[in-house]
């Protein structure tokens, strides 16, 4: 506390009045961490929009997950969005701790870190899922 007094002082003296502003900016910025939770292949590529976006994807690209409790093929399934189009799904074998996590309403953010011009559907996209905490 003694150092957001000592900050927002300083900088009322300097004579900046957005002092509250520039603090709480900060704090936010640092209270905000990753912890990279997994990294996994895409998988059912070829059963969805994948192919048909591919030219439109870039590493870093931002992904959204969405929760699929009533998918009649796996319980913890999620599904894995690119904007408004449904690329495929997190792999069965490594989506039940990210499952539970959403459902808890954890904050997760996923992101593009391999694009590969490959046959094989698995290898195409590689995706990373992080906590932001």
């Amino acid at each position: 506390m003694k150092r957001k007094s000592a900050l927002i002082s300083l900088l009322h003296a300097i004579g900046l009045g957005i002092a509250e502003r520039v603090y709480a900016k900060t704090a936010t910025f640092q209270a905000r961490r990753k912890v990279i939770l997994q990294e996994s292949p895409l998988a059912g590529f070829q059963y969805h929009r994948a192919p048909a976006i591919w030219p439109f994807l870039r590493v870093g690209e931002q992904l959204s997950l969405r929760r699929e409790p009533s998918n009649p093929h796996d319980h913890y399934a999620i599904a894995v969005w690119f904007k408004n189009e449904h690329l495929g799904y997190i792999p069965r074998r490594e989506n039940r701790t990210i499952a539970k996590l959403l459902d808890r309403g954890e904050m997760l953010e996923t992101r593009i870190v391999r694009l590969l011009e490959e046959e094989n559907p698995w290898r195409k996209i590689r995706f990373r899922v992080e906590m932001v905490h």
